[in-house]
């Protein structure tokens, strides 16, 4: 087992901790790739218009409820590919994440090279800053 110490505190991360963090981490994979198939498997189009009702003719460009339609698609297509993209990063650093713990080099911050805390670990298992850089970070944004 890894001894590993986590935390600004200097306490050593238990095998019991590890095995939590771990299990969090796979849980997240799991979700992250299940909401992945749901995203790939969304219809794209709902061209089948099973619900349409007739405001005008389709084929006129100018009918404002085609436009709409259209507008609407499109903007679920935006959402569907944005959420892909943050389950993807998300994914990515969970993965990450759980090969560090493989390698003995979870918990251990990847700017000032110390301790995460364990308690940042139990909210955002995949961190990769302790809670300080982090800040830093989104500071200097």
């Amino acid at each position: 087992m890894n001894k590993q110490v986590i935390g600004d505190d200097g306490v050593g991360l238990s095998p019991e901790d590890l095995a939590a963090l771990r299990e969090s981490l796979e849980e997240q994979r799991r979700f992250r790739r299940e909401q992945l198939r749901q995203i790939d498997g969304a219809p794209q189009d709902r061209g089948d218009r099973s619900d349409w009702v007739d405001r005008g003719d389709p084929s006129d460009p100018s009918d404002p409820s085609d436009r709409t339609d259209e507008q609407q698609a499109a903007s679920q297509t935006e959402v569907r590919l944005m959420l892909a993209a943050s389950a993807r990063m998300v994914l990515t650093d969970v993965e990450a994440a759980l090969d560090r713990m493989a390698r003995g080099r979870y918990g251990t911050c990847h700017l000032c090279t110390r301790s995460i805390s364990l308690a940042r670990l139990t909210i955002v298992p995949q961190a990769r800053y302790c809670a300080r850089c982090q800040q830093v970070r989104e500071t200097a944004r």
